[in-house]
């Protein structure tokens, strides 16, 4: 089939790389002119694990293509999908002008028969906006889908390749017929195709994404109780994750959720809840909740050092919201920097993928570490932020040789409460007892 993919963000450049692999022509089309040029000239502009090989090889094979010309990227093109950015408001309303600006400019350019998908995360009712923005200038045959994605950033080309389950909304078998199609070689293993109107399929992308948030919101809670009665989260969560009707994953308690979807997402149901005069209660809590989570270091940090951490230096790991990612956006990271800031704490930070993106925002408040390692020096304790695979089993005796004090604040419980003890750290975590160091073999005198 030949696709356009309207948007090369996150959803875009993943979307038309696997659709590409699966032997589609795709044209991706963007405004951006530096970026285009980029993908061009065979430069990925996001960091995604394996997306790379994928983006090259169909490059190479020239089965994806990019343009910032819209009508030359959907001229042949028998599904244009919109993978468009749909940014919160100050209520919290996805902003549509993106995805409906686009739409008014295809009803003046396409000529026949088109199949017009919405990939981008957009409020119940979106399929309807955009067939009438068509529809102002094009008064032929087209249909609107609506079909959601579900990727997991870090994994999301495996997400992609080998789905849980596709969600298309569309009335019109005609539409559900070109979806099959276009599908059928990403669910050989028979993982469904789930049919269904357009309005449901756009609230479902809504509640699974809310209802993560929420399993990850009431585990953070589960943490604060454990610290305030004296029991260990990991032990709770292993216990409530045996039960099958809950399920094991979603259940690690941390310093709250970020990224491009849960915020966003959470924030966009609530608004369309209000919309239809429904307070959508749980979710406000959800936001609540996840909002002071994100500090929850900060009050520890505090007290340990006396509450006045001005001239105090923290070495951070982690930038990014999740591992295997660079996406900065609504990371608890940035709040961490920009509160322990404000006390007139300095930090020095390093991440494997995220620094150039927090240089963008932060500039050169901070100090960039080359490794991990460099991050500890003189540094007067380490916060943990993001749970990286090589922050997991560090080199402790680095750590104990370049850090001032024995002192690591972690917000993804990556170590053994009982081993740090022995090596002589003071440790706090989320949800689990503070290590307070014995006579471990690695105490600096």
């Amino acid at each position: 089939m030949k696709i356009a993919v309207v948007g090369t963000g996150y959803v875009g450049l993943v979307t038309g790389t696997c659709f590409a692999e699966t032997g589609n022509d795709v044209t991706c089309v963007d405004i951006d002119d530096k970026k285009v040029n980029k993908l061009n000239n065979g430069e990925i502009t996001i960091y995604e694990p394996g997306l790379s090989k994928l983006f090259l090889r169909n490059l190479k094979e020239e089965r994806l293509h990019f343009t910032t010309v819209l009508e030359d990227g959907v001229r042949e093109a028998q599904l244009i999908f919109l993978a468009l950015p749909t940014p919160p408001g100050a209520d919290g309303s996805a902003d549509m002008k993106y995805v409906l600006g686009v739409a008014e400019q295809l009803g003046k350019i396409i000529t026949n028969y088109r199949v017009i998908v919405d990939k981008s995360t957009v409020p119940v009712g979106t399929a309807e906006r955009v067939r009438e923005a068509v529809a102002k200038n094009y008064k032929g045959e087209f249909d609107v889908v609506s079909n959601p994605e579900f990727l997991r950033e870090g994994v999301a080309v495996e997400d992609f390749m080998k789905p849980d389950r596709v969600v298309v909304g569309t009335s019109s078998e005609r539409a559900k017929k070109v979806m099959e199609d276009l599908y059928n070689p990403f669910v050989r293993q028979g993982n469904p195709i789930i049919f269904m109107d357009e309005r449901s399929a756009e609230l479902t992308k809504y509640a699974a994404n809310s209802f993560l948030a929420t399993k990850i919101t009431f585990m953070n809670e589960i943490a604060q109780l454990c610290e305030r009665l004296g029991a260990d989260v990991d032990m709770v969560r292993r216990g409530v994750g045996s039960d099958e009707r809950i399920g094991k994953r979603f259940l690690f308690p941390g310093i709250g959720y970020g990224g491009s979807c849960f915020p966003k997402d959470v924030q966009a149901l609530v608004k369309s809840s209000r919309d239809v005069e429904y307070e959508f209660q749980i979710l406000n809590a959800v936001m609540n909740v996840n909002e002071k989570q994100k500090l929850h270091l900060i009050p520890k940090i505090k007290k340990y050092f006396g509450n006045n951490l001005k001239g105090k230096r923290f070495a951070l790991w982690g930038l990014a919201f999740k591992p295997n990612t660079d996406d900065i956006r609504e990371a608890p990271a940035l709040y961490i920097i920009d509160t322990l800031m404000k006390e007139g704490a300095s930090l020095t930070v390093y991440d494997p993928e995220a620094m150039n993106n927090v240089k963008e925002i932060v500039g050169e408040k901070l100090t960039y570490a080359e490794n991990q390692y460099d991050a500890l020096k003189g540094a007067d304790a380490l916060i943990i932020a993001t749970e990286w695979n090589e922050f997991r089993t560090p080199n402790f005796l680095k750590i104990v040789t370049n850090l001032k004090s024995k002192v690591i604040f972690d917000g993804r419980n990556l170590f053994d409460i009982a081993a740090i003890k022995e090596l002589g750290f003071y440790y706090e975590s989320v949800g689990r007892t503070t290590a307070i160091p014995t006579n471990g073999v690695l105490n600096k005198q």
